[in-house]
């Protein structure tokens, strides 16, 4: 093992909070390998790299080598974890998290190394308690600090419902830290609230209490919002290569250092000496982040694949040419009263975009061609013939070829 200094060093980098840094040190300086948690409840069937975030702090911890507990919270999930949130979560069958969490795991395991990642459900200790064993729980915490979190606060302060069942989300995630006996818990800025009460669980019952380590959260491509599909700013683990690199290219110019400490794989070391040549103006920001998104698409696909996803980049806005590989859609083409296709909705049948108003959107603003031929504004009308066989681009890097 590294020092503890280095360690540490290397486990601060990127990171919002560390509470207590000295207790961290501590343990790191025991020279033994610590536990690490990280709880995840899978409510959607899919991640995008903001959620990998933590992972990439957990592998980070496993290179250092400490031991990774992850979590499926197929327990907490039934609640919904109220984090960020000024409504109560609409509750999924078992069904829905079971499936959701096969998925999260599969993903997950990009980035984590499986020797060193024990994987657990929190059902395991979680349905196996009585209303006794509830109620003891319970009693470690008052009602008065439940309400210190800020969600809640918000909403009890602006008469806003609270459900009862919400108030046991923290008090089950601290459960689960008193289960697998966690050193470490990591967690986003919106979860210190849950990471701490299991550090308090922990000491009312006489354990080491946990230290608790919170990640910022990612801005998407925007720059601005959090990365988030309903934002539609996000880049998902499961895209396709050239997809991905080309989302990577997007990023604002001031969001790569970051994008470096929290999304990649490159040593901090290395991360460190990015950060001070980009800003001493001795780097090309291009080529850096070129560097950025191959190392990115390289981590959930291969070396091979992220660069012939640069060469395709080049292809469509260095040259200006089609790319190579062009997956095709079967287009009903059949037309209107008009004797025209709706391109709008062709674009969403062809899951170019998201919805019909967001196509028409992109067709006012020139996103939209048809042969390399820009879509003339207000141009939602347009005849079979031209389409039929027709290559149909939307945006920069979304193409079908029409058969």
């Amino acid at each position: 093992m590294l020092s503890a200094e280095e360690q540490f060093h290397i486990i601060a980098s990127g990171v919002d909070t560390i509470v207590p840094e000295a207790d961290l040190m501590k343990k790191l300086k025991r020279g033994k390998p610590l536990n690490i948690k990280l709880g995840v409840d899978p409510t959607a069937p899919d991640i995008h790299i903001g959620h990998a975030v933590p992972l990439h702090k957990l592998r980070q911890f496993q290179d250092l080598g400490h031991q990774v507990t992850l979590i499926i919270g197929d327990g907490t999930a039934l609640i919904g974890d109220p984090s960020g949130r000024n409504s109560t979560r609409p509750q999924l069958t078992k069904e829905q998290i079971d499936e959701n969490a096969q998925t999260y795991v599969d993903q997950a395991f990009k980035i984590l190394d499986p020797e060193r990642t024990t994987l657990r459900h929190n059902s395991e200790w979680l349905f196996k308690l009585d209303l006794e064993g509830l109620l003891k729980l319970s009693s470690q915490f008052t009602v008065a600090r439940i309400l210190e979190r800020d969600d809640f606060h918000n909403r009890y302060s602006n008469n806003l419902p609270i459900s009862v069942h919400e108030f046991l989300y923290p008090i089950m995630q601290a459960y689960d830290s008193v289960c697998i006996k966690a050193d470490v818990e990591l967690g986003g800025s919106d979860q210190l609230f849950n990471l701490l009460a299991g550090r308090e669980l922990m000491e009312k019952l006489g354990m080491e209490p946990q230290v608790c380590l919170t990640l910022p959260l990612l801005e998407g491509l925007d720059g601005v919002k959090k990365m988030s599909k309903s934002y539609g700013n996000y880049i998902g683990v499961t895209d396709d290569a050239v997809d991905m690199f080309g989302k990577v290219m997007s990023i604002p110019d001031e969001l790569m250092v970051k994008y470096f400490r929290l999304a990649s794989t490159c040593p901090v070391d290395k991360v460190d000496e990015i950060e001070k040549q980009l800003a001493a103006g001795e780097l090309d920001p291009n080529k850096t982040k070129r560097a950025l998104a191959r190392n990115i698409v390289a981590a959930y696909h291969s070396e091979e694949e992220a660069q012939h996803a640069e060469e395709q980049f080049d292809q469509v806005h260095k040259f200006h040419d089609m790319p190579d590989e062009i997956p095709e859609f079967k287009a009903d083409l059949t037309p209107n009263d008009e004797g025209k296709v709706y391109l709008a909705k062709l674009l969403v049948n062809a899951g170019l975009q998201g919805s019909t108003s967001e196509a028409r959107r992109l067709i006012d603003g020139g996103g939209v061609k048809i042969n390399g031929e820009q879509v003339p504004a207000k141009c939602y009308n347009v005849e079979p013939e031209k389409l039929a066989g027709a290559v149909l681009q939307a945006g920069k890097r979304k193409f079908v070829k029409l058969v």
